[in-house]
Order: structure tokens, then sequence, then C-alpha cells
């Protein structure tokens, strides 16, 4: 079926930040797709094309990437007549019409809002779900996974405040047996933590961070740890959930200095109490000691490399990639060459489109790595990643908390899927980092 037409507009993501959302129209009809924005993004990510206009938005205005659609990439799709259903032959012609390394000159934004529409209506001419297409194109036969969600429950870091430095601390159900049985976990365990959180630091501890999560004035992990735990023993989970966090260390690190600065919020940080890689790694490993911790992401900054490969070659958990490697295929075969990590965070927009998302996912399965499909801070009601995961067969994602209507569309989405699917798909379970393979 032809496309007949393309149009985009912008709408505000969950920051009350402007964002561009793609209309793809066939003959079955509209199909949309909005593109989400990070907070913390790495350096390597594709561009995300703004507007810098200080007068309008704060400089974060999409005018220019929702005028490259309308303007540039949607009749050059159009004129093309390349079917809806060759999603890689549509995803490197909108690459060409750009022509540049990191989608610099009409915007990553501007690509995947296409590409992801694009998408949904292949699904729509095919006459199955988004996450059966998604399968599709990755030609697996093999069961579908429903995934372990990871749930963002306390905020720190770039993404609330209070002086904690670690951007995220996550609670995963991996003993549990169904998706719905892990979403009503994590749902019992964060209102117990969110009245925890309360009763110690007061009520305006339960004001959430971007993603969800509760973001109490505290300084060290331990407490936010030991608050995670206790929630967890009150809701009747224990043994049942893990933890995981997602350190961004990237934007506490000190380059000049090769040290990381676990007081960075701070003007007046005290430069004698920075510390080393090593420092860090051993704080880590002394963590994970004391806690159930199964996976922690971007540990060290995007480009310290040989801290990265210390660091997994002394510790038997998952190390996720995500600054590291940003779902970029050149970033992910180094990070394969020096053992720097042994998962990769997929996040759609970092690269720009589907098809390169997909391949980013299968050099790293093949790799015998695991995938997390992720969010970003800055969300929308769009539930493509939901999609994504389960056609993937990747077997974990981080939306952010059970709370907000942007993270919980994700999850909702999921419920769905797993109604819909039933006994055809398994929940991933203790088997998150090697769903795929299992």
């Amino acid at each position: 079926m032809p496309i007949t037409k393309v149009h985009a507009r912008y709408v505000y993501d969950s920051r009350g930040n402007p964002t561009v959302e793609v209309d793809v129209v066939t003959e079955t009809g509209l199909h949309r797709a909005i593109v989400p924005s990070g907070a913390s993004t790495g350096v390597h990510e594709a561009l995300e094309l703004r507007d810098k206009d200080a007068g309008s938005w704060g400089g974060k205005g999409v005018l220019t990437a929702v005028k490259n659609v309308n303007e540039t990439l949607g009749p050059a799709l159009i004129k093309s007549g390349i079917k809806v259903t060759d999603q890689k032959a549509v995803d490197e012609f909108l690459n060409s019409q750009d022509g540049t390394p990191n989608k610099a000159k009409l915007g990553a934004n501007a690509i995947l809002g296409v590409s992801l529409a694009v998408a949904k209506a292949a699904a729509a001419e095919k006459g199955i779900p988004l996450y059966a297409h998604v399968k599709s194109l990755t030609g697996s036969k093999d069961p579908y996974v429903l995934p372990v969600p990871f749930f963002n429950v306390i905020n720190g870091g770039s993404h609330a405040g209070g002086a904690l430095a670690f951007q995220e601390f996550m609670i995963a159900p991996t003993g549990v047996d169904t998706f719905s049985e892990a979403l009503k976990a994590g749902a019992e365990i964060y209102q117990i933590l969110k009245s925890l959180t309360k009763k110690k630091y007061g009520l305006s501890a339960g004001n959430v961070g971007d993603e969800g999560g509760v973001a109490p004035d505290i300084g060290k992990p331990e407490e936010a740890l030991d608050l995670i735990m206790d929630s967890i023993k009150k809701a009747g989970y224990e043994g049942k959930v893990d933890i995981a966090m997602d350190v961004a260390s990237s934007e506490f690190y000190k380059e000049e200095e090769k040290k990381y600065d676990l007081d960075f919020k701070n003007p007046n940080s005290d430069k004698s109490k920075w510390i080393t890689s090593e420092q860090l790694a051993d704080l880590y490993a002394d963590l994970c000691k004391k806690y159930p911790i199964v996976s922690i992401e971007d540990p060290f900054a995007e480009d310290d490399w040989p801290a990265w490969s210390h660091f997994l070659s002394k510790v038997d958990i998952q190390v996720v990639g995500d600054d590291l490697t940003v779902t970029n295929p050149i970033r992910i075969a180094r990070a394969i060459t020096e053992k720097s990590c042994n998962a990769l965070l997929l996040k759609v927009n970092q690269i720009g489109s589907l098809s390169e998302s997909i391949q980013a996912a299968e050099d790293s399965f093949d790799a015998g790595w695991g995938v997390m499909v992720s969010h970003r801070s800055g969300e929308t009601e769009d539930v493509t990643i939901s999609d994504l995961v389960v056609g993937l067969r990747a077997g974990q994602i981080k939306t952010g908390a059970p709370c907000r209507s942007e993270r919980v569309a994700k999850l909702n989405q999921l419920l769905r899927i797993e109604e819909e699917l039933g006994s055809q798909a398994v929940y991933a379970g203790k088997n998150f980092k090697t769903a795929r393979t299992n």
C-alpha cells in the first residue's frame, strides 16, 4: 500500500517540552508515532534537532525538525514508492536524505518519528499487532517473551533534586511467574516505599522525579537501598524482587581530574573527596555484596573505557551500557571487543530509526549480551517500546515507576499483550539477561 500522506506537528512531552509527532496515512488509515527525549543524553547519541531560539520554549522548540518532515522527508518518501513493510529500505532512504553520521542535518527526532509511524502502518497492512511485525523483522520463530519490568522507584542524579548522585534505583520482580504479577508487585512496593519515604523524610519527599520515582533529599546510595529493602519486605516480596541501579556517572565525571564527584550537585563540592574509578568500582562491589543488585547501568563515564573493562572482569552481574554505547553499532562493537559491558540499553531515539535499533539489539544478542529496552525521561503516551521489547524477545524493560500516565501507558500495553498472547508467551523472570537464548 502506498503512503498517501506524511505530516508532522509538535506536541508536548512529560516535562512540558515540545517534541515531534508524525502521522503516516495509508489505505489502512492514520498511523501515529511520538518521539521521546532524554535529559542525561550521551554526547555520542544521534542529534535531537532543537531550534535553539531562546525566545521560544527556552531554545527547545522542534519547529525545524517538524518542517524537515513536512517539507523534505515526507514528500521524498511518498515519491519514492518504497513499501511500508520494507522497514530497512524505508530507514535507509530516510537516512540518505540526511546524509550525516549522526542525523545532524534533518534531526534524529524527525527521522525517528517517520520510521516508527511507518512501522505501525506496516503492522496494519499485515493485519498483525506491532509486536508481531517487529518479531517478523528479526526473523525469529521462537516463542514470545514478556519482559521483567525494571521500576525506577527512587530518583536522583539529573532527574531529581537532592544530593543523591546516582540517577536511578530500580526494583525488578524476577521471582514471580507472570508479567501481571510483576507489575502488581512493583505497584504494591512502590506505594509502601512512598509511604515510608514520607514518614522518614517529610511529606515533600513523596514528590516524584521525571520518571515517577520518589526523590527524598538523601545523600548516600545505602539510604536509598535500605528504603527499598524495607519496602520489599513490608510488601511481602522478600526474595522475589531484585535491585538495579542506573548510576549515569557521566553526569559527575570530572574529565580533567579523571575522578568522580559524588557531591556534584553541590557548587562547593570538596575536591579532596572526589574518587577514582577504582574506588568507585569498589563502592559498587561493596553494595552488590550487601544488597541483591543484579544490574548496574553506566557505572562509569561514557569514554572511561578502561574502568568499564576492569569492573566487568570483577563482577558477576549485568553491566549495562547506555551513555557508553548509545544504541550505536560502532560503539557496541568496540564495547564487545574491549569487554566493557555485557548488556545494551536500547533507546530508539539514540540511533534514530527502528531498523537501526533492531540491528543494535541483534549485534548485542549475537555477542551474548542482554538487551534492556528503555524509555526516556521526557516521555509521551506513545507505547511503541512495549511492542518492541516483546517483538525482540529482549526480556527486560525499564519504563520508570508504576506512576505517571506516560510511564504506566507502557506497562498497561504490556498487560494487554500478555492477555492477547496467553500461553504463546513466557515471562522472562530470572532469565531476563538471557531471555533471547533460553
